[in-house]
């Protein structure tokens, strides 16, 4: 059996106890709140949730209509969090992301002078709704904000309000109109999570619940503050060093190139999985781990982020298209070969 106490250098201590159990009702009151409104999707909500105390960026998939709007929306009511939502279009430009400058005139010299205009994005939470129907050369402009925290326009950078997160929704590309994000952007997101159709007995509640005269009054639980502190606790979780091994063999496995790749994926992958896929399996692994009440993180926990972190990291290989293999079924094939490995 693993010591915790061996292999972790930052233990958490009584302080760091009261937080811990501050983030576990915490999550608890949040799915509450958010289940007055929003019916189902648990583990869409969980990605979520765990993504957001991981400093992490979400891609949310699916047809129109399944409610990945609102649920963001309510998420940064119940968080009371700044939001902003971006609609992208087919001509959504940079500079309607990055921002811009107007010249202005000062009205007692007379002089002009250009000023820097802020613009949705400085935000707490910023919906990049549909983000997919915007040519990538506009997506692209979200990469340093997504990864530095900040703006640069015409040399000067400006600091973005923390947390900071990018919750982008995406149309499947197979619609019209839709765009491939650029694989550098689509890696700066730690989840891409598939938001499928509900259950009958859902939709049945849905389709009450929307259709009645009911407003539900939604409780804000925690803040800005609450959520940065709360970031700073997961990254505390220790981690053994076999299950970081474990991680970063299962993320080197979907690399083609590699020896390190199975068969089935030197035929079936084109691309596979950079380091940051090994970083956000770890992270997320260490937020399940205490939302689960355990402090440190066990396998299981990195298996059950894997398709999340994976999905949008691998390229499929045209004989994977043709015989119509999922990037998830890929993944779980590797999982399953993985699994008699030394634990």
């Amino acid at each position: 059996m693993w010591d915790r106490k061996s292999a972790d250098e930052r233990p958490i201590d009584d302080l760091d106890m009261r937080q811990v159990q501050k983030l576990q009702e915490g999550y608890r009151r949040i799915k509450e709140e958010l289940h007055k409104v929003f019916i189902g999707q648990e583990a869409v909500i969980e990605q979520l949730l765990v993504a957001l105390l991981c400093r992490g960026h979400v891609l949310l998939e699916g047809v129109p209509g399944l409610g990945k709007t609102f649920l963001i929306q309510t998420l940064s009511k119940v968080l009371n969090l700044s939001f902003r939502r971006i609609q992208f279009t087919p001509d959504l430009m940079p500079t309607d992301i990055t921002g811009t400058e107007f010249i202005e005139e000062d009205p007692e010299t007379g002089r002009r002078r250009f000023r820097y205009v802020k613009v949705p994005i400085f935000a707490n939470i910023v919906l990049a709704d549909e983000i997919n129907r915007t040519p990538p050369k506009t997506q692209a402009a979200l990469l340093e904000a997504m990864q530095e925290h900040a703006i640069t326009y015409a040399g000067e950078r400006y600091a973005l309000d923390l947390p900071f997160f990018v919750l982008a929704t995406q149309n499947p590309i197979e619609q019209e109109g839709t765009y491939p994000l650029p694989e550098a952007q689509l890696d700066r997101f730690m989840f891409k999570i598939n938001i499928g159709y509900p259950s009958r007995e859902e939709e049945e509640e849905i389709v009450m619940r929307t259709t009645a005269d009911n407003v539900s009054d939604l409780t804000q639980i925690l803040d800005s503050t609450d959520i940065l502190e709360l970031q700073q606790i997961v990254r505390k979780v220790p981690v053994a060093p076999h299950i970081a091994s474990f991680a970063v063999q299962l993320v080197r496995s979907t690399r083609p190139v590699g020896d390190d790749a199975p068969p089935f994926v030197k035929e079936l992958v084109s691309w596979g999985a950079g380091p940051r896929a090994a970083q956000y399996l770890i992270l997320g692994g260490k937020a399940l781990a205490l939302l689960k009440e355990r402090y440190n993180v066990a396998r299981e926990d990195i298996v059950q982020v894997a398709a999340p972190v994976m999905r949008h990291r691998i390229v499929p290989s045209f004989a994977a298209e043709a015989d119509n293999v999922s990037v998830d079924a890929i993944v779980a094939r590797l999982l399953g070969s993985m699994k008699d490995a030394p634990r």
